[in-house]
């Protein structure tokens, strides 16, 4: 596993206090998860811009209206 430092203001720093102690890795995983939700969603937004710009036309379309996981459940499954 990489290590990444970084440096937080001190309104982030509070807010980690109070919901991520640093008691037990605790911290770590919090941030860990937090990142990766961030990327999934900068992902998907890239995609949804993609396509935003170039719409697929009828004929290349899949009918998504019974689609049952959201990017909620695309995040929880990447994170556990």
């Amino acid at each position: 596993m990489k290590s990444i430092l970084i440096q937080v203001d001190d309104r982030i720093a509070q807010g980690l206090d109070r919901v991520a102690p640093t008691a037990k890795r605790q911290r770590a995983e919090f941030i860990r998860r937090a990142l990766l939700r961030a990327i999934v969603e900068a992902e998907e937004e890239k995609t949804r811009q993609a396509y935003v710009r170039k719409p697929d036309s009828e004929d290349e379309a899949d009918d998504w209206s019974t689609a049952k996981r959201s990017r909620h459940d695309t995040v929880r499954s990447l994170v556990g």
